[in-house]
């Protein structure tokens, strides 16, 4: 079976989008023409979730620079390169200026085919070589026609997409999982810290409802904080050949830390303000722009930790779990109280003024600490298959299309049990 290598301008056409005309606004409510922009194209296909549409006068004016089912976009501007189709809920969608679409002019070029060969590393790779380095790259229309394509057999062709489009719903399922699983996960957090495990009464606090037999305190009054210290970067000895993992802020990210980028050496830790503290310890970052103040971690291994970060040592009346799983449900709270004009930062104090809930029970925090643990297990197996699924797909993907694995060396049957194991 041999395939056949042209230009893209041999087998299709390129045509381009269109911008609102000037003066033009998006309509206020969904009408029968949707607009579709750069950033509503996702993963081979168009994410709907914020698509935009136009008044009937506004389409009747760009109504020629629409795209169908059988065509292949590809964006030409901003985040340049990407490709896929159009679901059939979007057929006639006008198409935006910053995107071009492939019309297949013969009956042996599958559009799917097409749209994941242009997605391979080797045409991504030609793509970014015929891309135009101004101020703003483009992609010019002339230079996508120019792109090399290699073509199968129509009937190969059929096959290859086959494999992939599985493999692509799998993932597609995996995105779900985890959008569902997460917003359970956000339900239970609020249902569990507000009501409880018991379905007692509340009680109004200045923290909000809470169960009726919860203790309300401030942290300052049931933990004990200490920051931790950065070795001086000078001196080589503190940190050439080092083995104290060294926590930094961008590395508390919901999660139990097992090992670390930096680490320090020995006389690191002993001339400088940085603290060993134990496997186990719950650590809290202080600083970091965005979204990084006020996340949570725990070590899983002996660690020291840069100023940035405090390590939270609950006394008997709180589990470390239990607390760990209330920073995240008070996360927003938490990281609001953050002061500083270019940055704001939390601090040690701060935190101490917080007041929090927590049950006298301690098998009522243990319980309340497993159930979410058990979702965050959950996710992650979730999330280890998506990689996984990924991996594989970008795999296929080059060897398709560069021929180095044909559909015939593969067994279809092992691939769905793979994709739905």
């Amino acid at each position: 079976m041999i395939w056949i290598e042209c230009s893209l301008g041999e087998v299709a056409q390129v045509k381009g989008g269109k911008r609102l005309p000037k003066g033009e606004k998006f309509a206020d409510v969904p009408t029968p023409f949707p607009y579709i922009r750069v950033t509503d194209l996702a993963n081979f296909t168009v994410d709907t979730s914020d698509l935009k549409y136009l008044r009937p006068e506004t389409q009747a004016s760009i109504k020629r620079y629409t795209i169908t089912t059988r065509d292949v976009y590809i964006s030409i501007a901003g985040s340049i390169g990407m490709t896929g189709v159009i679901p059939p809920n979007l057929e006639g969608a006008n198409l935006t200026e910053n995107a071009a679409k492939i019309v297949i002019n013969t009956p042996e070029l599958n559009p799917r085919f097409l749209m994941y060969f242009l997605g391979s590393d080797s045409a991504q790779k030609e793509v970014r070589s015929q891309t135009v380095k101004n101020a703003q790259p483009k992609l010019a229309l002339a230079r996508i026609a120019s792109l090399k394509v290699c073509i199968p057999p129509i009937h190969e062709q059929g096959h290859i997409v086959k494999i992939l489009d599985l493999i692509q719903r799998a993932m597609e399922q995996q995105e779900r999982l985890i959008v569902l699983t997460t917003e359970l996960k956000s339900a239970l957090l609020h249902q569990l810290f507000t009501r409880g495990l018991r379905g007692e009464p509340q009680k109004q606090t200045d923290i909000g409802p809470v169960p009726e037999s919860w203790e309300v305190r401030r942290i300052g009054d049931i933990c004990n904080l200490k920051s931790g210290g950065t070795p001086n970067r000078s001196k080589t000895e503190y940190w050439k050949g080092g083995h104290i993992p060294w926590v930094k802020t961008g590395e508390v990210d919901y999660c139990v830390i097992n090992d670390t980028e930096e680490k320090i050496t020995t006389a690191g830790l002993a001339h400088s303000s940085a603290r060993l503290f134990p496997s186990g310890t719950l650590l809290m970052a202080m600083y970091g722009q965005g979204i990084t103040r006020g996340k949570v971690a725990i070590l899983g291994v002996e660690a020291a930790t840069n100023q940035a970060c405090v390590a939270i040592f609950p006394q008997d009346e709180v589990r470390t779990k239990f607390l760990y799983y209330l920073f995240e449900h008070k996360y927003e709270y938490i990281r609001n109280l953050g002061h500083g004009a270019n940055q704001k930062n939390l601090s040690a104090e701060i935190l101490k003024g917080v007041t929090v809930a927590y049950p006298r029970d301690k098998a009522e925090q243990d319980t309340v600490a497993k159930s979410l643990e058990w979702l965050d297990k959950r996710l992650s197996l979730i999330r280890r298959k998506q990689i996984l699924l990924s991996d594989l797909f970008r795999t296929l993907l080059h060897q398709l299309m560069t021929a180095q694995i044909r559909v015939h060396d593969l067994e279809l049957p092992d691939l769905e049990t793979a994709a739905a194991a």
